[in-house]
């Protein structure tokens, strides 16, 4: 196992959680839908813990989080602004949610393929949060 590897899946994985989290929190102010609402502050809430996790882990490895990129910030919060100003619907924040945690996945997924000698649990972590998007991605299927 590379020390390495399991320090940059750590940091990868903190930087999604934080995405996610920022993303959720732009979205909610949007949503009508008091169980689209629970929904989203729930899986924000599972978000948060794991992000607890990781903060542990990384210190423990001598390491300090990791911020999402500017640029991927950024670009989110256009994205999200433009299109909820043009569609101000349960529906499109669904939607919004869904394509982030399809990119989330997609991302995550390719870092554990990329850090194959990370340790089990940085790989359990990271298999978690992937778990997380998905079930996040379906439970908002109703909404789209």
């Amino acid at each position: 196992m590379d020390s390495m590897d399991t320090v940059n899946l750590l940091k990868e994985c903190d930087a999604g959680i934080k995405m996610a989290v920022v993303s959720i929190d732009e979205i909610l102010e949007y949503v009508c839908d008091e169980k689209m609402k629970q929904l989203l502050q729930g899986s924000k809430a599972q978000h948060k813990k794991l992000e607890g996790e990781l903060s542990v882990l990384l210190r423990q490895h001598g390491e300090s989080e990791k911020e999402p990129s500017p640029i991927a910030k950024g670009m989110s919060w256009m994205k999200t602004n433009m299109k909820m100003s043009m569609d101000n619907s349960d529906s499109m924040a669904a939607e919004l949610i869904t394509d982030g945690c399809n990119m989330g996945v997609k991302s995550l997924q390719k870092y554990l393929n990329e850090y194959q000698s990370a340790d089990a649990q940085a790989r359990a972590v990271c298999e978690r949060l992937i778990s997380i998007e998905e079930k996040l991605c379906k439970d908002l299927r109703a909404y789209l």
